[in-house]
């Protein structure tokens, strides 16, 4: 197992996320506790040292799971994460009950690593708020040894994380962000990344297989890479990616059988960053995905001065390219639903007057009028 320095510990690069937990029958709030214990205790004889959970993953139930699994294990041989809720508004003035149980649930009398969960457009503002006094109350946890290190996720847009870390940035240990090779540019995961860095926060991994649309692709592409390394399996590439990002260092993968943990604790068992030839060609091939469902905005901004309901174009199709290509999702819907009503999509009228100096000619009209109706908004 490849492992990262953090401060006084050695994380092991690969973490294992607990948000796709195997299940039965289909029922994502019914693990499957036997195949998790099975994960788990295969994870922690080959190097795994790195645990992340959450108070909503599988209908509330992953972190009882996780902390009964981990719990057949000495409590000093891993570490385990977890989240403040604030993806859900109704939890911002509920942190220290929710905290309190998190331990319960999880069986353990301290957190080695604790997250602000998803910072966000939606909630920014509330985080944000003293108010709730979240920030001060994990503060206090932290200083009072039940929080060993507290950092955030965030799924927000670069503008939404610099707000976030202007206000707490000088506590902030450690940052998880939806990082790979097709979210490099598309999801301005390289800019925060260089913004993490500015703040000396290292980044921890999430989506590293985007959802899984990573670990295969069309044969075309799949063929490309195996000319550039024949023995690199396709899903491998994705972390040979992340392993090339000095900042990097902790890769969760969601893995729900024991298949996957085998193969991406293979992957990891050597550090393989890639070569500026395999770079350009992996992000060349991800510019390539993206352009198939989405539209070529290049946020020139010509087109916000010309439209009379003052829309942000080059945002909305941002979010609209995310949104075609994920095939729905929830990170579109979670930034709308910051936006006033008449800055949404579906207050386009349609008058084209923004398509006339688009230079990538696109039809911005039909791209908004398709948006609002897949979010039915």
């Amino acid at each position: 197992m490849v492992y990262r320095k953090f401060q006084d510990l050695k994380l092991s690069a690969l973490g294992m996320g607990a948000m796709r937990l195997p299940v039965i029958d289909g029922d994502d709030a019914r693990i499957d506790e036997k195949a998790t214990e099975q994960m788990v205790d295969y994870a922690m004889e080959h190097g795994v040292n790195y645990y992340d959970t959450a108070w909503g993953y599988h209908g509330g139930q992953s972190e009882l799971v996780m902390g009964k699994a981990l719990g057949r294990h000495p409590r000093e041989a891993y570490y385990l994460a977890t989240k403040f809720p604030g993806y859900d508004l109704s939890n911002m003035d509920k942190v220290e009950p929710i905290f309190e149980e998190q331990l319960k649930k999880c069986g353990v009398e301290y957190f080695d690593f604790y997250l602000f969960h998803n910072v966000c457009e939606m909630n920014i503002d509330a985080y944000l708020d003293p108010r709730y006094g979240i920030y001060e109350y994990l503060k206090k946890q932290k200083e009072n040894g039940r929080i060993r290190h507290l950092g955030f996720s965030a799924h927000g847009s670069y503008e939404v994380m610099k707000r976030f870390l202007a206000a707490y940035g000088k506590d902030m240990e450690f940052c998880q962000i939806q990082l790979n090779y097709l979210d490099w540019s598309f999801q301005d995961a390289k800019k925060k990344t260089e913004l993490l860095a500015e703040y000396g926060i290292p980044v921890w991994v999430m989506e590293p297989l985007r959802g899984g649309r990573l670990a295969s692709l069309d044969a075309a592409d799949a063929e490309k890479l195996k000319a550039l390394r024949p023995d690199e399996e396709i899903p491998a590439w994705a972390f040979r990616f992340l392993q090339s990002i000095p900042n990097v260092k902790v890769v969760l993968s969601g893995m729900s059988n024991l298949d996957q943990m085998k193969a991406n604790i293979r992957t990891f068992e050597e550090d393989k960053p890639l070569n500026e030839k395999e770079m350009e060609t992996l992000l060349g091939m991800a510019g390539e995905m993206v352009k198939k469902t989405g539209v070529p905005c290049t946020a020139c901004h010509y087109c916000v001065s010309h439209c009379p309901q003052e829309l942000d174009i080059p945002s909305l199709l941002a979010l609209y390219n995310e949104h075609s290509f994920t095939g729905g999702g929830f990170i579109a819907p979670m930034a709308l639903s910051s936006y006033p009503k008449d800055k949404l999509p579906s207050a386009c009228v349609g008058c084209r007057s923004c398509e006339a100096v688009c230079p990538q000619q696109i039809k911005v009209s039909e791209a908004m009028a398709d948006f609002a109706q897949k979010l039915g908004m």
